[in-house]
């Protein structure tokens, strides 16, 4: 006789449904890529109908009278050339010529001989898009049996050609050929470009003196010229790319008086569900047919839905980001408040992962300028409990107010902040100054 032991276990188990998943990928969405989204349905869901966008423009244009300040990238992207109204922004008016044929066309001026023209034409479409010749594409040629000093003579001419210091094989020669088309150059530039690049970008002025036997005046008079050269002479003739724009979630505008949170939804069409096919599935006898319509109804109430909680989430989430920074967005103050996802879940009553998907990747727009929402998310740093973002600004006032001739080091700057009761490490300064993309004490010295 065999026993069999039973055994209970009570376990938890999460399961996502279909609408479940739907809300929390809408709500996730940035407002193009819900545009986009919302395209896709329509096209797949005959019973859901989409107003024209075209009829929000009144609303957009009542709301830019009172802040004019406004650009959520509507009339451009959404209205534009309905009336003739102005170009999509960021699109290049004209198709720059590459760099390898303008040089080409400047070869074919010159009457040179075939054999010169023909390896000069060859070397030209070697130079890279910085402008810049590799080294060891030259020394291919001598493989080639090509003579060397046709090789050189060819060099030399696109060397000579336009821009100036296109052909070079290093930055410190592409400095040298624009240098030797400029009159009375001094010879400490020719000599630092030619020798000490490293150094001077690393405001090492001290070894270059001695080397040559020049004074600290005469080396940064000699860094001027040189900063005023073009390290990338080709970058000019590469394809202009379009402009990428940011379209804002959210706008906060004061209306009545009063500071408002403002959705952007004037690009995104009037969704609702087709009458007729509404219709069609309640008086419509063919099974098949009604259980496709029952199921892209569900869809359609489930898009509905999700449409209703993200706008819902959002306006709330932008509405308390409001109330906590509301000295920022009225002009009193630059510094942001201390605030976490953390506590801003917990003033909601939502869960952290919804505040995270509902401010990612999205962007509110005041008339201080447009920022991502995640932006006004900053802990507290220091006795005083301010947000990294304060701190940030008190750095970089101290830089800005520093004595050029003798920069703060980190060290100094961390002792600064601290008598003014920001007590953070020296290795956080550091962090914040690199993120504020200021460069070290010994690059800042002037």
């Amino acid at each position: 006789m065999s026993l069999v032991a039973l055994k209970a276990e009570l376990r938890q188990q999460l399961k996502l449904s279909p609408q479940l998943l739907q809300s929390m990928e809408i709500l996730q969405m940035n407002s193009q890529e819900l545009l986009e989204y919302l395209g896709r349905l329509t096209e797949e869901n005959p019973l859901l109908e989409q107003e024209d966008v075209s009829s929000l423009r009144g609303a957009y244009e009542e709301l830019r009278q009172k802040a004019s300040w406004i650009d959520g990238g509507v009339y451009g992207a959404t209205f534009a050339h309905e009336d003739g109204g102005p170009p999509e922004r960021g699109a290049a008016d004209r198709n720059l010529e590459s760099l390898s044929a303008f040089l080409r066309d400047q070869l074919e001026r010159r009457r040179l001989p075939k054999p010169l023209l023909a390896l000069s034409k060859y070397i030209a479409e070697l130079v890279d898009e910085d402008g810049y010749l590799d080294e060891a594409d030259l020394d291919s040629l001598l493989e080639l049996k090509i003579p060397e000093p046709l090789i050189r003579q060819a060099l030399e001419t696109v060397q000579s050609l336009d821009p100036a210091g296109v052909g070079a094989r290093s930055l410190s020669e592409c400095l040298l050929l624009q240098l030797a088309r400029r009159e009375a150059v001094s010879p400490a530039a020719l000599d630092i470009a030619a020798r000490f690049l490293p150094e001077l970008g690393k405001k090492h002025y001290g070894p270059i003196a001695r080397e040559l036997g020049l004074s600290i005046q005469e080396i940064q008079a000699a860094e001027q010229i040189i900063s005023g050269l073009d390290p990338h002479p080709g970058r000019a003739f590469q394809p202009a790319e379009a402009a990428v724009y940011v379209r804002p979630d959210v706008f906060i505008v004061e209306l009545d008086g009063e500071l408002t949170a403002v959705l952007n939804e004037y690009y995104l069409p009037r969704i609702s569900v087709s009458s007729y096919y509404a219709r069609l599935l309640k008086d419509s006898d063919e099974k098949e047919t009604r259980d496709y319509l029952r199921q892209k109804m569900q869809q359609a109430k489930w898009l509905l839905t999700s449409l209703d909680r993200r706008g819902s989430t959002l306006r709330r989430c932008t509405e308390a980001i409001l109330e906590a920074q509301r000295p920022f967005f009225a002009g009193e103050t630059g510094e942001l408040a201390p605030m976490s996802l953390l506590t801003l879940s917990e003033a909601l009553d939502l869960h952290p992962s919804t505040i995270s998907r509902a401010t990612r990747d999205k962007y509110l727009q005041c008339r201080q300028g447009t920022y991502p929402l995640r932006y006004f998310f900053s802990r507290a740093v220091g006795e005083q409990g301010l947000s990294r973002q304060a701190v940030k600004q008190k750095l970089l006032a101290l830089v800005r107010g520093e004595d050029p001739r003798h920069p703060l080091s980190d060290q100094r700057l961390c002792e600064l902040l601290a008598e003014d009761g920001v007590h953070v490490a020296r290795r956080t300064v550091a962090k914040y100054r690199m993120e504020l993309r200021l460069p070290s004490s010994s690059v800042r010295r002037r």
